[in-house]
């Protein structure tokens, strides 16, 4: 027998109550970080990074200080041009939305992705997330396709994170929250969007394009067919858009 506080215990008795209990699981520090950040979110900039680092080693093969700009081949093949898109170069559509000028660039896009990005992974879900990310990617290149230089490149990440943030207001706004605070860096964010060298065109598109995804997101929870159909019906006519480059 063992001392207890109150009497003893059977020893055989201790370890069959013991077995009952559930043992803490032994936690990694990536698991934290997911679960505290979101797995999509930080798949995300896991990718962004990975692209990062890819054209600033092309940038160095070429001579270009990856420090200041990613300037590269590499980033030339994965940028928007929409000439190029036109005759068959379809992959821009995708690479472009995972491309950044340079290292300021990346550091502010990743820091608006994992605030706003966590927040709105843990509000719609993973999934829902994700479409509005891709879709609100989709949005700036309909935009730059329809109005932008035809033989300029653009790097399109920021298009996303515009789509977060518009998807973010329309977020708040259905919980009856506060969007001062939003509204306002909005309008700072768009105001350096007139700066040369932006993209205005491909924040815009983003920024449109977010705030509908999330929109028929949001109107249809608990309606998955028709938050499948109005996702579907706005990607068919954002792709539509891009097909035509109508100008």
């Amino acid at each position: 027998m063992n001392p207890a506080a109150v009497g003893f215990q059977c020893p055989d008795d201790v370890r069959a109550g013991n077995a009952t209990v559930r043992r803490p699981r032994r936690t990694t520090g990536l698991r934290s970080a997911a679960r505290r950040w979101g797995p999509v979110t930080l798949s995300l900039i896991a990718l962004n990074l990975l692209v990062a680092l890819a054209t600033a080693a092309s940038a160095i093969s070429v001579g270009v200080n990856p420090l200041r700009s990613f300037r590269s081949p590499l980033q030339d093949d994965f940028a928007i041009v929409p000439y190029l898109v036109d005759v068959g170069e379809w992959w821009r559509v995708v690479t472009s939305a995972f491309t950044h000028v340079g290292p300021v660039h990346l550091a502010l896009n990743m820091l608006a992705l994992l605030l706003f990005g966590s927040e709105l992974e843990r509000m719609l879900g993973r999934g829902r997330f994700l479409t509005v990310y891709l879709v609100s990617a989709l949005g700036g290149v309909a935009a730059l396709q329809l109005f932008g230089d035809y033989l300029g490149a653009v790097v399109g990440a920021s298009a996303a994170i515009y789509g977060l943030l518009g998807a973010f207001g329309v977020v708040l706004l259905k919980q009856k929250q506060d969007l001062r605070g939003l509204l306002t860096l909005l309008v700072i964010n768009l105001a350096i969007s007139f700066l040369p060298g932006v993209s205005l065109l491909g924040h815009l598109g983003g920024l449109v394009v977010g705030v509908l995804a999330a929109g028929v997101l949001v109107l249809a929870r608990g309606r998955r067919p028709v938050a499948v159909g109005g996702i579907a019906a706005l990607v068919v006519l954002l792709l539509v858009l891009v097909v035509g480059g109508w100008r």
